[in-house]
């Protein structure tokens, strides 16, 4: 199944996820250029395992580095992103994305004790479950078993993944006020707002003619303050990013797609084929037609 985002970086989970609130994603990483995926939010918990290689699991304005085997949790409408760091071949990278629904009603004692404590802590952005810990070595075995079910969808799977999700919320549960938290600033929640409004127009309007200012008043602040809220998130300047995503949908379209280069450029924003082809080739080192052709 693959990860799709809404044009507001919200990821779009399948529909049936109301009857059964869990989605399992995996191998993302083979069709996503530079094995990186965007900066994205979405209202739902995630648990995520490193699997061959070594990856970088980016929360909010925090990096941290997984190591084959190791876990995160991360909370809902967390702004976060992948990128893998090293290793042959794509990291197979498990994901669920789950409700909290799947415990327990919101409107339920369980999910007051249990759950809401947790997904309103600000301070707790994500866990992480590193595989040589022996704190953590149940919930690694339930994670690798919720994989299992969702993959393979025996009978009663459902039950197999709610069972486990119970089991790891009890253990965070149980160890919350031991979990490392750090209390995130007002004004680093302002900037991750910030960014959002941005990127949502950003993604919205890609194909359009957008310059800074366009990118700036989406979240009515000025062109300096616009970039030091990219900079601060994504390492880079709004123009830069708004280059980034381009790439990223002409190169979905080199893929999936029959359009000329020319109607690619033109339907992801850029001026000309040439000015496009250039800048394909700067970020990735070989030519959109050369992506076409060996399924880059």
């Amino acid at each position: 199944m693959s990860i799709l985002l809404d044009h507001q970086l919200r990821e779009q989970i399948p529909q049936d996820i109301t009857a059964f609130p869990v989605a399992f994603y995996s191998d993302e990483l083979a069709a996503l250029p530079d094995r990186a995926g965007p900066m994205h939010w979405h209202p739902y918990f995630e648990i995520a395992t490193a699997q061959s290689g070594v990856l970088d699991y980016q929360v909010g304005q925090t990096h941290t580095t997984l190591e084959p085997g190791d876990s995160i949790f991360a909370n809902q409408n967390m702004l976060h992103g992948i990128r893998q760091l090293s290793g042959e071949d794509p990291d197979p990278l498990p994901i669920i994305v789950f409700s909290g629904t799947v415990i327990a009603p919101e409107n339920s004692a369980i999910h007051e004790k249990y759950i809401q404590p947790i997904q309103a802590c600000n301070g707790l952005p994500f866990v992480v479950f590193r595989r040589d810990c022996a704190q953590w070595r149940e919930i690694h075995q339930q994670i690798n078993a919720i994989y299992c079910a969702m993959r393979e969808q025996p009978d009663c799977f459902e039950l197999t993944v709610q069972r486990n999700l119970c089991c790891i919320f009890e253990t965070l549960y149980r160890n919350f006020e031991f979990l490392p938290k750090a209390e995130v600033p007002r004004v680093q929640l302002d900037t991750q707002i910030r960014l959002q409004k941005m990127l949502s127009f950003l993604y919205e309007n890609y194909a359009q003619t957008i310059t800074l200012a366009d990118i700036a008043g989406a979240a009515n602040i000025s062109r300096s303050e616009a970039g030091r809220c990219f900079q601060s998130y994504l390492g880079c300047s709004p123009v830069e990013a708004l280059i980034q995503y381009r790439l990223q949908m002409a190169q979905r379209l080199l893929q999936q797609t029959t359009l000329t280069l020319q109607e690619i450029s033109s339907a992801c924003g850029f001026h000309s084929a040439n000015y496009f082809s250039r800048q394909f080739r700067n970020r990735y080192g070989y030519s959109p037609g050369e992506s076409r052709r060996l399924g880059k």
